[in-house]
């Protein structure tokens, strides 16, 4: 679904952000690339997107190469979330989650039933719908940033570190919100954080990123069997918030 082929990113200054970079995101999977800060898994990821273009190697979408298709076709068609939810304020629920389906000129029916059926798959109060964003929690915000960016039923969703700022008890809902989300729905996700906890509990697969290079891949139960010392010192808390 997701093809990275000797991808690398070097600025004007001569920083590599990303060097030489080659995996696969599977369709319907939530493939999660996770790091120390600075590792490159951001700039990886918004790559995908051409929010940062690539310098070298090749990224294809279902075997198209991200320049072949037109910037905004591509950005229309990849659903992106990110850490600052970025709601329009003046807006309320349905229309904030009616932006890209409106963009796209889907006719009003079909938009409102889908605001309608995604709701009810996230499980938001539809009385929820005519409420402005500040009259909601931070995680009900961010569920409808999610929804936001499952409205016009895209393909692949980049998601940004996107329950970080979150307290611990509304971040381990919108994760298991995720899960069964992509469950039901099917969607290929990428999915960047800092928290191994976060990464294990989430991933199908996990790509474990330093210095802009990758270091494993592998399914979480992969990842925790690992030797290799960077990863084992990397893994360590998670391992042992995962044992506790």
């Amino acid at each position: 679904m997701i093809e990275f082929r000797d991808v690398s990113k070097r600025y004007e200054d001569g920083t590599l952000a990303v060097k030489d970079l080659s995996l696969t995101v599977e369709k319907g999977e939530i493939f999660v690339l996770i790091g120390p800060s600075g590792c490159g898994k951001t700039t990886t990821m918004k790559m995908v997107n051409r929010l940062i273009d690539h310098t070298d190697g090749k990224i294809l979408i279902d075997g198209k190469e991200i320049y072949q298709f037109d910037i905004f076709e591509l950005r229309r068609n990849i659903g992106y979330v990110l850490q600052q939810i970025a709601l329009f304020p003046h807006l309320t629920v349905e229309e904030n989650i009616s932006v890209v389906p409106e963009l796209l000129k889907w006719k009003k029916d079909r938009t409102k039933e889908r605001v309608t059926e995604l709701m009810k798959i996230a499980g938001l109060d539809p009385k929820l719908r005519s409420k402005k964003p500040a009259e909601l929690s931070g995680g009900q915000q961010q569920r409808v940033g999610v929804l936001r960016a499952l409205a016009a039923d895209p393909d692949v969703i980049l998601m940004d570190e996107p329950f970080s700022a979150l307290d611990p008890i509304s971040r381990g809902q919108l994760q298991d919100d995720i899960k069964r989300l992509n469950d039901e729905l099917g969607k290929t996700i990428l999915f960047v954080t800092h928290d191994m906890q976060e990464a294990m509990k989430l991933g199908d697969r996990i790509a474990l990123m330093r210095d802009g290079e990758l270091m494993l891949v592998g399914t979480p139960e992969e990842i925790l069997a690992s030797e290799d010392p960077f990863v084992l010192e990397f893994t360590q808390r998670g391992r042992g918030e995962l044992d506790a």
